[in-house]
């Protein structure tokens, strides 16, 4: 990434990296990276990109409950503490915190490790599609008998 697609700073991308790692963390069981490995991160990257405002005050905020709470950044904190402070930070900062893991999630199962790994083909969505098993269509019944929710053109 060259320095002129960068919008995070040099402190926001390193707390983003040990976010992302608690989100979705490496599994030995599995043989998969974290969140945080250099390939999916640099997808974080560059897809947070477009949320860059939230994401940074989220970030931001993040800074602030620890300070509060531990009198020291994220990054200096051990992990329990971390945890205690991400946790407060989902609570009070539920759009903020939950579109880095929205963010994060999408960027991780894009990787093709990842999506082989789930034994699904390496393969953009279309235009081959992907076959979907029938369900219980009866479910949507709810739906169809709702009245109408426009208004009729004359």
């Amino acid at each position: 990434m060259t320095d002129s697609e960068q919008k995070f700073t040099d402190g926001e991308v390193a707390l983003l990296h040990r976010l992302v790692d608690m989100i979705i963390p490496a599994s030995d069981e599995y043989m998969l990276p974290s969140a945080n490995e250099e390939l999916i991160f640099a997808d974080i990257l560059r897809s947070a990109g477009a949320y860059q405002t939230t994401i940074s005050s989220s970030l931001k905020a993040l800074e602030q409950i620890c300070r509060e709470k531990f009198d020291h950044d994220f990054i200096e904190l051990e992990a329990n503490d971390r945890t205690v402070a991400v946790d407060s930070f989902r609570h009070d900062y539920q759009a903020g915190s939950d579109l880095i893991a929205t963010v994060a999630a999408q960027c991780y199962y894009r990787d093709d490790r990842i999506m082989a790994a789930l034994d699904m083909e390496t393969r953009p969505p279309f235009p081959e599609g992907y076959s979907v098993d029938d369900g219980n269509w009866s479910l949507l019944d709810p739906v169809r008998n709702l009245s109408p929710i426009y208004r009729k053109v004359t």
